[in-house]
């Protein structure tokens, strides 16, 4: 696929904090690609950055969007923008919003209004488009900002946690709508710290934390590079030692989740007789389950890695 976003080397310094340092990556056509990180990770300056809304200290972004735009900045009515920060008007009603921002992003006023009822009607908020804004709950005003981002069908929409302010029912919903986007030829980036709902449509994944890239490729990719795939979880009464796991060569990493259950990560191919053994003899057991790795676990582990390298460097 071809490359439509490269962004490379990018640098961002407020004061003394590089808030993105250095960072470089590309998004192909009609993939999904997900940003993420911990809080102050640097997912949101990137996101700004990429948006033009503030301008990189260092390094360059190239939209490749059409051949005949040389300048390699996105025009309005190829990109699409939900921010983390919602800011539509609130005491206007619905549908007018709509049509204003589809008016701006290149369509006109019957077009504008034609997507904005479609989309409306797709999230069963048709039937309120003459309400205002204020007077509907979260979860429909985050309904309402995604169609102002979606509405003029981009080439490319950058989606910052377009799952905030969702019930699971909805969240799942928007997952069949971002892939279907993908599906109809949107690019997507997208930014967003629900993690099991990442791995269920992300194509490509890139960890970032401290501004610097720190894990990046699909999700099978990633766990290749991580663990061997498979976790135990341990319940167990009393209050045992875990000293045994530290020098067992399956074992990877573990962690007390809370009091009478225990999550231990396996390295790859090792023999797990042993390690049961030990389990049988030192803790008593009330269940044992194996999981695969998700890619939660694999993101804590990753910034844990960083955050060791730099306390020792």
């Amino acid at each position: 696929m071809e490359v439509i976003l490269k962004v490379d080397s990018i640098l961002k310094q407020f004061g003394e904090l590089k808030a993105v340092n250095h960072l470089s990556f590309d998004v192909r056509k009609g993939e999904i690609f997900a940003l993420l990180g911990p809080n102050g990770a640097g997912k949101t300056t990137t996101v700004r950055m990429l948006m033009d809304i503030i301008k990189p200290d260092d390094g360059t972004i190239e939209f490749f969007l059409s051949d005949s735009n040389l300048s390699r900045k996105p025009l309005p009515v190829q990109l699409g923008y939900l921010p983390e920060e919602r800011g539509l008007y609130q005491e206007i009603p619905i549908i007018r919003t709509l049509e204003y921002m589809g008016v701006i992003r290149g369509m006109n006023k019957i077009d504008a209004r034609k997507s904005s009822e479609m989309w409306l009607s797709k999230l069963e908020l048709l039937d309120r488009k003459n309400e205002k804004l204020s007077v509907l709950s979260k979860g429909n005003q985050q309904k309402v900002q995604f169609i102002s981002s979606v509405l003029h069908n981009p080439l490319f929409a950058i989606l910052d946690e377009p799952f905030a302010g969702f019930d699971p029912i909805n969240q799942e919903t928007f997952l069949e709508i971002i892939k279907e986007m993908r599906d109809k030829g949107t690019t997507i980036l997208l930014s967003a710290h629900q993690m099991h709902l990442v791995e269920k449509i992300a194509d490509k994944v890139l960890l970032i934390n401290n501004g610097k890239n720190i894990a990046e490729g699909t999700i099978d990719e990633i766990k290749k590079t991580s663990f061997a795939g498979e976790k135990l979880l341990i319940t167990f009464e009393g209050q045992p030692e875990f000293s045994f796991f530290q020098n067992d060569d399956a074992v990877e990493r573990f962690e007390v989740i809370k009091e009478g259950e225990i999550k231990v990560f396996l390295r790859q191919r090792k023999s797990l007789s042993g390690l049961l053994g030990k389990v049988a003899s030192n803790i008593k057991i009330t269940s044992v389950k194996t999981e695969h790795v998700t890619l939660h676990d694999i993101f804590v582990d990753k910034v844990n890695q960083d955050k060791e390298r730099n306390d020792a460097d």
